[in-house]
């Protein structure tokens, strides 16, 4: 039975790839959400007003699939 004893931190990788360092995640997360936001106030603020047009609306019409017969 081989018992490792040591006072170092052992650290994990995954193909030699560096793990990233802490609060970088939450730090993307939050700049992405920031920039929908950003874009959904964008389009908000850029709305048309559609005018109403009192109009009635068109009757619905059925189209035929013609290779369906």
């Amino acid at each position: 039975m081989n018992i490792m004893t040591t006072n170092e931190q052992l650290e994990l990788g995954f193909n030699g790839i560096q793990p990233r360092p802490p609060g970088t995640r939450t730090d993307d997360r939050l700049d992405r959400a920031a920039w929908w936001f950003a874009q959904m106030r964008r389009i908000v603020a850029n709305a048309m007003d559609w005018q109403n047009t009192n109009q009635r609306p068109t009757d619905q019409s059925w189209l035929i699939n013609p290779q369906s017969k």
